[in-house]
């Protein structure tokens, strides 16, 4: 019951109760017939409050909770606000207030205690992911309000999985104790998946052409491991995000999206999406100027930063690229508030654009306070160096750009949130950095097939933010049927408070290459390493190297017959044999300008090292190489990310600079397999026939390597028919390249100096290989898989080929 009872008490005087459910209390009218009767015991004294039927709920508690206290007066108001304060806290069922003489009663009924949750009938969603949406706990009081709450919660998340046909039922179990069980009940009902992609109003584009722009897909048999085709509202907005910056990446700057709705079905088994589009005529750039009001800054020295041309298709991302580039390179040059916004002049008759680069300056702002908040593991100090700021630093919008992406690249929260406001001056601001941390530790086991080789099983145990101090730290093992290694590292990318990368590697290695080759190697060492960058593109690296090296498991003429081998390694080979010690200083400097290193699309990458080797040990060389990338998109061609070619080349040389080096094969430059698919790995280049095989064939020879190399690959990279669906990609390439200038111990190429131990050596020219092929990548549920096919053009006599190259792992 709401409202206010009139009750007849022995004493015969009319006395009021204040009594409801928590609901009926935030609709509560009192009836005017009744406001006399009350208000006429209005302003009598509270001379006791009589608390009764809490017991969980301490008496105190509840009188906290209330506005009347003793010693106040009856009075209506706050006799409503203390009945409404006690069913806002949640705790209670029912409350009723009553009053006898100067006596306050106030009855209470608490809500039960949950003792459990659980989840019936749900299949396709754990019961840990449903855990984390419902805002119930055991031991939490339990009301009818937050059952509802977390009843909704759960559709949401069964909506945003496409099963908008999902029930939620709570069932509520009373127990002893005034508890109780929440059991919600789930029919999950099927997907309701995405029928009909349907464009309206669009001329100049076809509807497969922006079918591709949008991530909806129409549901298809072969997208079993895609969520493309589940309808998603979010999605939609997000694809109409997608088809607007589409258009005006294209010239079509009036372009307005009318709608963009998504019908189900009258069966309620699919949906079908439409997105009316209103095109509007297409521009062309007219006239680009800039304008500055900086000091010091001409208009005219900022055109050298124009990225655009004349009479170009209007392009609205290049534009966006083009005013972000200005300014920050106005920004790194001495004007840390220099803005730059781009502004437009339509033409309609003549479908111009004029463009108008405005550059000002913007307001003096400085941080004077940074506040690091959520982190409970990772130290401050590890978060403030990774800012691009400091406190009394000039800030701008970019620097809270840059922050967020600077401490997401951490990898060691799973939120961050950069916020500002307002400090001690107008011109001064504070900034807090909110971060939610997520696991950082990894472990690993894999498994999977590699050209090189053979079945692989690898693990791993890393740590990559170690006591929270940003050190990464890790122990991994490979065994495979050609190959054992073991690395444990630890890598300190803040050493000594600088913006220095230091750490150390320890390993061992064992390859066998008697596969294709007359010997196993062993490496066992440890490699030191520090980097650190010039600026944001230039940096370098340094390692010393410490490497015990075993060449071993050759066998003399007089083993051969008790193994039953039918050969005699080279002679080559033969001097290699035995231990050697490696003291080697390497230093590489790079150069790098990719718009993404992880996946780049577009710029270039430049990497000049080289190696000194005799610091202490028995090998003496020098060695160097130069290696470049260049990536070049085709969106403006196709229209499409999906597209775009990448050059490679690289040259290197090395020499022995003194005559007691300890010269070994294994040091020396090997071509083929990676840096030239369709040869076998080192199968291109300098071979040297065994020493009793008298014409070799190519099975008869061992691969030496040589010490002047250069290599070169163009590719083309593009989508597949489903690709983007099962993950699939394809690539055509043509490499290059060449290998040549013996580097051994003793040269046994002259037959009248030595005819017994004369060995013939082939394939020791600088003439190119060239080979061309087709090659996927797929990111399978099991893990990458890479297969290369390719035909030689051009080769040397005996070459080694290895027309298929294939690769497969997988880490869990």
């Amino acid at each position: 019951m709401s409202g206010k009872r009139l009750v007849l008490l022995a004493s015969a005087c009319i006395l009021p109760v204040w009594t409801g459910t928590a609901e009926a209390q935030k609709t509560r009218r009192v009836p005017s017939h009744h406001a006399a009767h009350e208000r006429a015991g209005d302003g009598q004294v509270i001379e006791a409050i009589d608390v009764k039927g809490n017991t969980r709920i301490e008496t105190s508690t509840v009188l906290s909770y209330m506005v009347v206290q003793p010693g106040d007066r009856f009075n209506q108001d706050d006799l409503d606000r203390s009945l409404k304060t006690l069913y806002a806290t949640g705790l209670f069922k029912d409350v009723t207030m009553r009053r006898a003489g100067g006596t306050l009663s106030v009855d209470l009924v608490e809500n039960p205690i949950v003792n459990r949750i659980a989840f019936e009938g749900n299949h396709a969603v754990k019961d840990e992911d449903l855990r984390k949406e419902v805002a119930m706990r055991p031991r939490a009081v339990f009301s009818s309000q937050a059952a509802a709450a977390d009843r909704q919660k759960l559709l949401d998340l069964y909506a945003s999985k496409a099963r908008f046909g999902a029930t939620v039922t709570p069932q509520i179990i009373k127990l002893s104790h005034n508890r109780v069980d929440v059991i919600f009940k789930i029919n999950e009902a099927r997907q309701t998946l995405i029928n009909k992609v349907v464009f309206v109003g669009n001329k100049a584009f076809s509807e497969a052409r922006l079918a591709s722009v949008i991530s909806s897909k129409e549901t298809e048999w072969y997208r079993f491991f895609s969520s493309s085709d589940e309808y998603n509202p979010e999605r939609i907005k997000y694809d109409a995000e997608l088809l607007r910056r589409f258009y005006l990446h294209n010239g079509y700057v009036d372009f307005h999206m009318i709608n963009a709705t998504g019908e189900l079905s009258p069966d309620r088994k699919n949906f079908i999406i439409t997105f009316t589009v209103d095109e509007g005529p297409r521009y062309r750039l007219g006239k680009t100027e800039v304008r500055s009001s900086l000091r010091h800054v001409e208009s005219k020295d900022l055109k050298q930063y124009i990225e655009l041309f004349p009479h170009q298709w209007y392009d609205g991302t290049a534009i966006q690229n083009n005013v972000t580039g200005m300014q920050e390179r106005l920004q790194a040059t001495g004007h840390p508030f220099a803005m730059v916004r781009s502004e437009i002049a339509r033409n309609p008759e003549k479908h111009i654009v004029d463009l108008l680069f405005d550059v000002n300056e913007g307001p003096h702002v400085y941080v004077e306070r940074i506040d690091i908040n959520g982190n409970t593991v990772t130290k401050d100090k590890v978060i403030r160096r990774a800012l691009p700021m400091a406190e009394g630093d000039p800030y701008t919008p970019f620097d809270r750009k840059y922050s967020k992406a600077a401490l997401q690249d951490l990898g060691y929260f799973s939120s961050v949130s950069v916020d500002q406001t307002q400090a001690s001056a107008p011109d001064k601001v504070n900034v807090a950095a909110n971060v939610v941390e997520k696991p950082t530790g990894e472990f690993s086991l894999g498994g999977g097939y590699s050209t090189d080789v053979g079945i692989l099983g690898n693990g791993s145990v890393k740590q990559h933010n170690l006591l929270g101090t940003g050190m990464d730290a890790g122990i991994s093992g490979t065994v495979a049927y050609y190959q054992k290694q073991v690395d444990l590292s630890l890598t300190d990318p803040y050493f000594l408070d600088r913006n220095i990368v230091a750490g150390i590697d320890i390993f061992g290695v064992e390859n066998n290459y008697q596969t294709y080759q007359s010997y196993k190697e062993g490496r066992y060492g440890a490699t030191f390493r520090l980097g650190y960058s010039y600026n944001n593109y230039l940096s370098q690296s340094w390692s010393y190297s410490l490497i015990d090296r075993r060449v071993g498991n050759i066998f003399s003429q007089s083993e051969i017959s008790s193994y039953g081998y039918d050969y005699v390694p080279s002679y080559y080979v033969q001097d290699s044999a035995g231990w050697s010690l490696l003291s080697q200083l390497s230093t590489t400097l790079t150069y790098d300008r990719r718009d993404n290193r992880m996946r780049p699309r577009k710029g270039f990458v430049i990497n000049v090292s080289g190696d000194f080797a005799g610091l202490g040990g028995d090998v003496k060389y020098l060695r160097a190489k130069l290696d470049a990338q260049y990536y070049v998109p085709l969106d403006s061609i196709t229209g499409s990310h999906d597209w775009g070619l990448q050059f490679k080349g690289g040259a290197g040389y090395m020499g022995d600079w003194s005559k007691s080096s300890n010269v070994s094969i294994i040091d020396n430059f090997y071509l083929g397999g990676e840096n030239l698919r369709g040869f076998l790995q080192g199968g291109a280049g300098p071979r040297s026939a065994h020493t009793n095989a008298t014409t070799p064939l190519p099975g008869q020879e061992d691969l030496i390597g040589g010490r002047f190399i250069y290599t070169a690959s163009a590719q083309l990279n593009f989508p597949l028919p489903m690709g983007d669906d099962v993950g699939i990609s394809g690539r055509y390439f043509v490499d290059a390249g060449s290998l040549a200038g013996l580097r051994v111990k003793n040269l046994y190429t002259n037959a009248a100096q030595d005819k017994e131990k004369y060995t013939p050596v082939s394939g020791d020219t600088l003439t190119p290989r060239v080979t061309t092929g087709l090659g996927i990548s797929w990111k399978s549920p099991f893990g990458l898989v890479n297969i290369d096919a390719a035909v030689p053009i051009h080769k040397s006599r005996n070459d080694r080929l290895y027309p298929i190259r294939f690769g497969f792992g997988q880490q869990f």
